[in-house]
């Protein structure tokens, strides 16, 4: 599948295929986005349950990325790239504050979220580049 958006500096709105390093840092986002929700979803309803699982709602932003990464869709990478910064500060206050077993799953949540922001800065760095570098060679 070819990346439906296309730098605005790219000639015409052509639309670059996807190299080796895009193919890669996407499927490194759509991997830990879908770990981060696993994680999230598997903390709050089983391993350490915070009330009667409540908690478990704060995953649904996360899935609202899936789409727009499976599309490879650039603003989303740059939306979610901001979002997952609540995961990491949800997961540092949490690593303070609670059991040694949630604590343990908090750093988890965060290592991920931190991950998750670099796989996306990197796509979007990457395709950016890349659009720049095309655009001055056509």
């Amino acid at each position: 599948m070819m990346p439906p958006d296309s730098h605005p500096s790219a000639p015409h709105g052509r639309v670059l295929p996807p190299d080796g390093l895009t193919r890669l840092t996407r499927l490194l986002a759509i991997g830990l986005l879908l770990a981060l929700v696993a994680h999230g979803l598997a903390w709050e309803l089983w391993w350490a349950p915070t009330g009667r699982g409540t908690l478990a709602i704060k995953v649904l932003p996360l899935l609202a990325a899936l789409p727009g990464l499976w599309r490879w869709r650039m603003y989303t990478y740059r939306w979610l790239s901001l979002l997952v910064w609540l995961y990491v500060a949800e997961g540092l206050v949490r690593l303070g504050g609670d059991s040694a077993v949630s604590a343990r799953l908090a750093a988890l949540q965060a290592l991920l979220a931190v991950a998750l922001f670099a796989a996306c800065a990197a796509h979007v760095r990457w395709r950016l580049r890349r659009a720049a570098a095309s655009s001055t060679t056509a």
